[in-house]
């Protein structure tokens, strides 16, 4: 038989010769196991690791892979009843960072030190003067020499405020009276809420923010902020 037929004929033979012998099956089969126990376990170890790091999506993402690849594995046995803690855990970090991002935190050098910023859309834009929907801004500021102050600013339309105003501000629920002052001027179109520390102190606390305020053109209309994101450290003075 020549050399090429009779490597062929050895390598159909193999299946069949390790189907003829049960313990070469076996120890084949043993193999396979170890070798799908070994990768699971070093899964599981990424899995922990995730854990340890409270990296929930991370950890929800090697549960995930560790139980469809490895169903059967120990590894799997042992993640697989923390899954559900796991994967709720993830929603929490996820929607906890969604929040976070919603904020934008400012620091700029000023005369006499740092101008420092924590602001927010409305989660929804707005018509405050009959010319379409535009989003409002909810501002904190801390300046080194005009002090703390928190306020809110349109693109479009004029707060009826000059004379000052009452605010519903709205808080998961609950609603809270404060002071609200247009100042006179033309630089932007904005309106401080004068008692800034308990506006402050409400959106630390919070997590849905509704302020109602007055219009020149339109009236009364209300902007909604997702406050709960808010990182109170970024202006230390405040707190």
């Amino acid at each position: 038989m020549k050399p090429a037929l009779l490597a062929l004929a050895l390598t159909l033979c193999l299946p069949a010769c390790h189907r003829d012998d049960p313990q070469a099956a076996a120890q084949a089969a043993a193999a396979q196991q170890a070798a799908d126990e070994q990768a699971a376990a070093a899964m599981e170890k990424q899995f922990d690791a995730a854990v340890v790091a409270q990296d929930w999506h991370l950890a929800k993402g090697y549960a995930d892979v560790l139980l469809h690849d490895h169903p059967a594995s120990a590894a799997a046995a042992r993640v697989q009843p923390r899954l559900a803690e796991i994967t709720a855990k993830a929603e929490q970090q996820k929607e906890a960072r969604r929040l976070e991002a919603l904020w934008d935190y400012g620091d700029q050098e000023v005369k006499g030190g740092h101008q420092l910023s924590a602001s927010i859309y409305s989660n929804k834009e707005v018509d405050t003067d009959g010319s379409g929907e535009h989003p409002v801004r909810l501002i904190f500021r801390d300046h080194p020499e005009w002090g703390r102050s928190a306020y809110l600013v349109l693109q479009a339309g004029d707060f009826d405020c000059y004379n000052g105003c009452k605010l519903t501000i709205t808080v998961d629920g609950k609603p809270h009276t404060l002071a609200g002052s247009r100042p006179n001027t033309d630089e932007a179109i904005a309106m401080f809420i004068v008692d800034n520390k308990a506006l402050w102190k409400l959106a630390k606390a919070g997590k849905s923010m509704t302020i109602e305020f007055p219009t020149k053109q339109l009236g009364r209309r209300s902007a909604t902020f997702e406050i709960g994101g808010l990182d109170p450290a970024k202006l230390p003075k405040w707190n």
